[in-house]
């Protein structure tokens, strides 16, 4: 695995952004657009996804794994940009494998920064999630909602078809409309008084014009790029001792654990940029 790291430039601390897929890139996008001086590593662990239907001790051996290989590239930060890693293994991963593999390093999720958000924008504390069936049952949105504010009604709602379309470029296809339509109907119909919905995976963004389609014209939709990147932003001016360690030179390194080539292909239609990507073994 490690024949990669031979390559990297050792002058470099970047950021660590981590997904189990594609969909992170979306979340890497807003953070390099709100930071944009900083370098990044992006690692997709292409060739195990999807992680959203594994269980909690396979998402955590595959996210400490790569979280610890984000470290040996020289990543002090990580950003775990998957709501399934987020929820079944970030809080293992920083109370029980941080002190003892990199007590100076910090790894930081997606779904914390979503729920304050949710918060400041719901009025009828009534919350609805779309997620993977791991983040789903994980129960991480309600508990963590819950912390915030008790009095909050969550509901989840599994979309197991959901990132397979946007994978497959069927994201505004006619194909789409009708699991779109049924996962936002089911939600609708267990709470019609949500006013507030959680796009809880980075895939869902690539799917906002069929759900706004379908999604009642009053009802927020609550997206996680920005979001990330603003906490991210935020993290770092209340955090001197981490920011002063961030390299910045404005470099950006794609890897992946499947092919470079189908990696490549997605990463132009997520960043809307070329890129280039290298393959990691684990």
């Amino acid at each position: 695995m490690r024949y990669i790291n031979d390559k990297l430039d050792r002058s470099l601390s970047p950021i660590g952004v981590f997904d189990s897929g594609y969909g992170g890139l979306t979340i890497l996008e807003k953070i390099k657009s709100r930071l944009p001086g900083y370098d990044y590593i992006y690692l997709g662990d292409n060739a195990r996804a999807p992680y959203g239907s594994r269980s909690f001790d396979i998402v955590y051996d595959f996210t400490l794994e790569c979280v610890r290989s984000l470290f040996d590239m020289g990543c002090p930060l990580v950003i775990l940009a998957c709501n399934t890693a987020s929820a079944k293994a970030l809080r293992s991963i920083q109370q029980r494998d941080l002190p003892d593999i990199a007590p100076d390093n910090r790894v930081l999720g997606v779904i914390r920064p979503t729920v304050e958000r949710v918060i400041d924008v719901t009025k009828s504390g009534h919350v609805g999630v779309f997620g993977t069936t791991g983040t789903i049952q994980s129960e991480s949105y309600p508990l963590e909602l819950k912390k915030l504010s008790p009095e909050l009604i969550v509901t989840g709602e599994a979309c197991p078809m959901w990132v397979p379309l946007v994978e497959n470029f069927e994201s505004d296809g006619d194909g789409a409309d009708y699991f779109v339509k049924k996962h936002i109907d089911s939600l609708m119909a267990k709470d019609p008084a949500i006013d507030t919905i959680i796009l809880g995976c980075t895939h869902y963004p690539h799917l906002i014009n069929k759900i706004k389609k379908f999604l009642p014209e009053d009802v927020n939709i609550i997206a996680q790029g920005d979001i990330v990147a603003d906490s991210l932003a935020d993290y770092l001016s209340r955090h001197p001792e981490m920011e002063t360690r961030l390299s910045k030179k404005g470099t950006s390194k794609y890897i992946t654990t499947e092919s470079e080539s189908k990696f490549a292909e997605f990463g132009e239609i997520f960043l809307k940029e070329p890129i280039s990507v290298e393959h990691i073994d684990f």
